[in-house]
Parts: C-alpha cells; structure tokens; sequence
C-alpha cells in the first residue's frame, strides 16, 4: 500500500486545484472524489431525474460508468465513456453533487473505487468524509478550509473565466447552502477528523496553500518507509513439465467428443485460436457469463485447464462435487486472502497445466465487463507466465442453439510489459493490461 493522504474541507476552499499541485510536486496520483458525485449528479440531472427522489438516482447508478484518466494535460473525468470535466463544474451540478452524496447508496457504489485507487497508489484523495470514511488510516489527514466569503470569491471568479453568469452573491449563497448541506447530512458529514491538521488558506495565496500542505505532507511522511514492498515473492514457473502421454490422450479423446456435444447444443464459434499457446503453464483470463465457460475455453485448448471456483460450489451434493474436481477446479475463498488458492495456482502451472480466472469474480448478467480483482494479476506476476485475454460472447440468457462467440486474444507477457514483481503497481499495470483487453474482445 502506497502512501494516502485525505484533504478534507467545505465547497470552494480550493482543496482540488492544491490537491493538483500538490499531487504533482510529490508524483503521487491525485483523486477527486468530489467530481464523482458531481459526474452521477449530472447524469441524473442530463436523464431528468429529480435529485431528492432517491429512488430515481439509485435506479440510475447501474448505467453509469466513472473513471479518473491521467493525461499531459491533468486528470480528466469520463462518464460513460465522455469526458464529462468541465460540464459538472457548474453552480447546479455543484449543489446537486451536495445531494447525491447524501444518498448511501451512492457512497457505496464511489467506495470500493476509491479505495481501490488509494490501496495501489500514492495518492492525494480530496473530499468532504476522507479523513473521517473513506480513508480512516490516512498517513496524513489535512482539513482545509477557509471563510465563506473567500470561497465564494474564488469561486465566482473561476465561474466568469469560464462565462458562467452567476453573481457573486448567488454564488455566496450557494456556498453557504452547501456548507449547510455538507456538514447536516445524516451519512458521513462533513466534519474534521480529529487527527488531522487544520489549513486556513483564507489568507494565503495559491502558491503558499501549496507551500504549507506540501511541508506537512513531506513531515508527516519522511520517516515511513518510502519503498513500495512486494506483496509476494516470485515464483517463476519453468514450463518444463509436461502431463503425461496417457493423460493428454484420455483429455484428447474427451476434448474432440466434447466439442462435438456443444457444437451440436449451441452454435458456438471460435477467434483467434492462433493465440492460444501450445503448450501448459498459461493463465486464460476470461470475462464471466455462465457455468459453461471453462468448457467453451477448454475445448479449443490442447492442454488441460485447471480453475478456480467460489468454494460454495464445493459444498453442494457429491456428484457435482467430484464432476467440477475432475475438470480441473479448486475451491477459492472469495472477499479474503486465500494464500492456499495461490499457491494452488502456482502448483497447477508448474505441473503443466494451464490455469482460468474470471478477474470480475461473479457473473455478469447483462454480458458487460465488471471490474477485474487482482487475484490473477498476482499469480501472473508471481509466476511471470502469459496471460492469454479470453472474451465470452452471447446475448440473454445461454439456451439451446445460442449463438456464441468465443475470443482469443495476444498473449500477455508480464516481464515485455515491464512486471517483474508483485508490487501494487506492478500489479495494478498487469490488471489493467488484462481488463483491457478482455473487454476489447467482448463485443
């Protein structure tokens, strides 16, 4: 875990725009939080929803889609695929992020995905309940704040930069509605955490806001450890077993009859199977759709594969129990650090068989990519073997004569992508490359 630091204050202290500059000084990442709520304020706003129906705006949360790109020219906020950065800078989405983030259930949807962030980071993560929520362990918590009547200031004049015609006093006005807002709310007020140091920026210029966070955030931190540790040693896998020639002639034999049973249930095709390695000790990282899917991998596949499977399925009756073991699965305990799961894995590879995991760790219902964990970024990484990227393709529910695509894609090799350890952001830099391009080929 890299080093978090939680800015913490009300509407228009300037906590983004130090939080930037700050970010930057350091090289850490910088996460806003605020354009978060913002971005679902404005797209139920854009849907016409009304923001004090909570019904309306959780009814909405499963179409929207947020994330934090990093370019030259700073962070930029996508929504759905649209850089949403500057349309959500409004005096009206402002106040209507004020609401959306009263919502629980908006808060819940944001938490795992900034918590994320902070847990493969160094990171500068600014907000209203960081300190307090988010990032209760924090290595450093800063509250910034400042008078009313300097926030609305600043505030007004970034609005007529940009042609906003709000006056200065519809702006105070705003300003003081939402400090109301923020700091009355039932869920995570805005309030300081008691552990954190107070920046009263009422008087001081941008570049001396920056100056004095910059110095408490470099105090507060010089004596942790600045090296980022490994999560888990390497454990390269030779490739040199091989199964035997009677297990690969009874697995042979099974494959062809197989693939003739699901040929004839499903109108099943292949793509890409020139990418799929001819050898074991390969991870096939797959999209999840339905209980079928280690078959539709396997059966273009020469080599046996081994899977994880959620340990719950290993507690059903017998018969099913001794059927998924003997296609290759091994119990996972998911949510927890299944240390025994890995070593598994690592075990399967090095015997000569090739290993799939289903990143996203459940279904989807609807056929999109969720969001991969990082359990098999960890076992690549710790194995340094290819990642073949698989994309399970079919629409509604899996029935007789379904139309199904099944897509290869080019290897993964971790060392040609620059990881040769299991540090956060080797591991963050290898989930991503696969998340990427498993949902290249889910279309």
């Amino acid at each position: 875990m890299g080093i978090n630091v939680a800015l913490d204050g009300p509407s228009g202290a300037g906590k983004s725009t130090i939080a930037k500059a700050v970010a930057k000084k350091l090289e850490y990442v910088y996460v806003d939080t605020g354009a978060m709520y913002r971005s679902i304020a404005y797209y139920a706003v854009s849907k016409g929803a009304e923001l004090s129906d909570v019904s309306q705006v959780k009814s909405l949360l499963p179409e929207i889609s947020i994330k934090l790109c990093y370019t030259e020219a700073g962070q930029r906020v996508m929504l759905n695929d649209e850089d949403v950065s500057d349309k959500i800078r409004t005096p009206e989405i402002s106040m209507g992020a004020s609401k959306v983030s009263a919502i629980p259930e908006v808060r819940e949807f944001l938490f795992d995905l900034q918590q994320g962030i902070a847990k493969e980071n160094n990171i500068i993560m600014d907000g209203r309940d960081i300190g307090t929520v988010v990032l209760p362990n924090a290595d450093v918590k800063i509250f910034l704040t400042a008078t009313p009547e300097a926030r609305a200031d600043r505030r007004y004049r970034e609005l007529k930069e940009k042609g906003d015609t709000s006056t200065y006093e519809e702006v105070l006005q705003d300003i003081i509605r939402r400090d109301y807002n923020d700091t009355h709310r039932e869920i995570a007020p805005l309030k300081k955490a008691d552990d954190a140091v107070e920046v009263d920026s009422t008087n001081l210029t941008l570049e001396e806001s920056v100056e004095e966070i910059y110095r408490i955030i470099t105090e507060k931190t010089k004596k942790k450890e600045r090296r980022v540790k490994e999560i888990a040693p390497l454990r390269p896998v030779s490739k040199t077993q091989r199964l035997g020639h009677f297990h690969m002639f009874w697995y042979t034999l099974l494959r062809y009859i197989v693939t003739g049973i699901y040929h004839l249930y499903f109108n099943i095709t292949f793509e890409g199977t020139e990418n799929i390695p001819k050898d074991g000790g390969n991870i096939f990282a797959s999209n999840h759709r339905s209980y079928q899917d280690p078959v539709f991998i396997a059966l273009p596949t020469r080599v046996p594969l081994s899977y994880m499977a959620k340990e719950e399925l290993f507690h059903q009756n017998i018969f099913f129990t001794v059927l998924i073991k003997a296609f290759g699965a091994f119990p996972v305990t998911r949510g927890k650090g299944d240390t025994q799961a890995i070593d598994t894995s690592i075990e399967k590879l090095e015997k000569g068989r090739n290993l799939v995991i289903f990143p996203e760790g459940t279904r989807s219902k609807d056929g999109k990519v969720g969001k991969g964990k990082t359990g098999v970024a960890l076992v690549a990484a710790m194995a340094q073997v290819p990642v073949v990227p698989v994309g399970i393709n079919f629409e509604g529910k899996l029935k007789f004569r379904k139309r199904v695509v099944v897509r290869f894609g080019k290897p993964i090799v971790p060392s040609e992508i620059g990881v040769t350890s299991t540090n956060p952001h080797a591991l963050k830099t290898i989930k991503n490359e696969i998340m990427e391009k498993i949902t290249e080929l889910v279309h």
